[in-house]
């Protein structure tokens, strides 16, 4: 009977000792990491507090994440798509594909992933065109519209014309970010700040404990990103942010700019004064998305749509007739707004 109180005695000093160190453990402050590195020809940055480096399982992520959207890709999924071989595309196609083409319906085409032929011909899409004429956009317009490709019932792309291509360079680094901030709360990471190209998600708070800190690059032309001045600074929890602009990709010819932002309805370069569109958005994916229908519509009409669209908060950088900066915000984007 002793030897039987020795044990249960010995069983309860464990089970409080182990229940001490679990508490001990859980309540010690994590550390927070900063890894970064290469994907889709840009820079990501993630910071985020963890017990651990996450770095070699979140660049696999990655690297499966552009075997199927990178149309750089030899073999990735979007590349054998456009080469229109027979297959029934993988998750992370599927997903953006069908936000797209919700985006697109609800931007009356200022956003579509089948502008790839048009992007091409103009010189900013994944083949280099030679300059184009008004008879080639004509001809381009016949094979891009977003009502033209649909998902059949095996999940497979079915286009109205096998020469279509789509490219998804304007919403695939925005729902990368996603993906890794999923990848990352999987792991119970409350904490952290996932950014691809300055598209970015940002969630719980930041090493000072304090809301995350983005900053809205001032848009000037600056081809080689030397410029960093910043116009805004936003402190965010719980969202996607995106931007858009001109005022990097472009070039010149016969002395007039084109800027790498193609209207889908037109087939030209669009030619407005709006610089850039930063979107806060529910989840990154839709804000890159809307960032770039914003640049395609101008500025009265991303005015109009963003105001009537309170789920999704918007800055729009342009110039006024004196051709001097001005900033226009949502009502509810001025709470995202830092005073200091």
């Amino acid at each position: 009977m002793e030897k039987k109180a020795q044990r249960n005695f010995l069983w309860i000093a464990l089970l409080v000792l182990g229940t001490i160190w679990i508490l001990a453990r859980h309540n010690r402050t994590q550390p927070y990491y900063t890894i970064n590195g290469l994907i889709f020809g840009t820079v990501y940055n993630i910071t985020y507090q963890y017990d651990g480096d996450l770095k070699v399982e979140i660049d696999e992520e990655l690297k499966r994440f552009d075997g199927s959207l990178s149309p750089f890709n030899d073999t990735a999924t979007i590349t054998r798509i456009n080469r229109n071989e027979d297959i029934v595309p993988d998750t992370f196609f599927t997903n953006v594909f069908r936000r797209s083409m919700e985006i697109s319906k609800e931007t009356d085409g200022a956003f579509d992933i089948t502008v790839a032929p048009l992007a091409n011909a103009w010189g900013f899409g994944f083949k280099k065109g030679a300059f184009p004429d008004s008879a080639m956009i004509d001809s381009l317009l016949d094979i891009t519209g977003y009502t033209k490709v649909t998902l059949s019932n095996e999940g497979k792309v079915v286009k109205q014309d096998e020469r279509m291509m789509l490219s998804c360079s304007a919403v695939a680094k925005g729902y990368a970010v996603d993906v890794i901030a999923q990848f990352l709360a999987k792991k119970g990471i409350k904490n952290f700040m996932v950014d691809i190209g300055g598209e970015i998600v940002a969630q719980g708070e930041n090493p000072k404990k304090d809301l995350w800190r983005i900053g809205i690059n001032k848009p000037v032309d600056d081809s080689l990103s030397i410029n960093q001045e910043l116009q805004t600074v936003l402190n965010v929890t719980g969202v996607g942010i995106a931007t858009s602009g001109n005022y990097r990709n472009f070039y010149y010819k016969d002395g007039k700019k084109y800027a790498h932002t193609i209207d889908p309805r037109t087939g030209y370069p669009v030619q407005h004064n709006i610089l850039s569109a930063t979107v806060i958005a529910k989840d990154c994916m839709s804000a890159d998305a809307y960032a770039t229908a914003f640049m395609v519509m101008g500025l009265e009409e991303a005015e109009r749509f963003a105001d009537a669209h309170p789920d999704i908060d918007a800055c729009f950088i342009y110039t006024d007739d004196k051709g001097e900066l001005q900033t226009y915000y949502t009502k509810g984007m001025k709470r995202f707004i830092t005073s200091d």
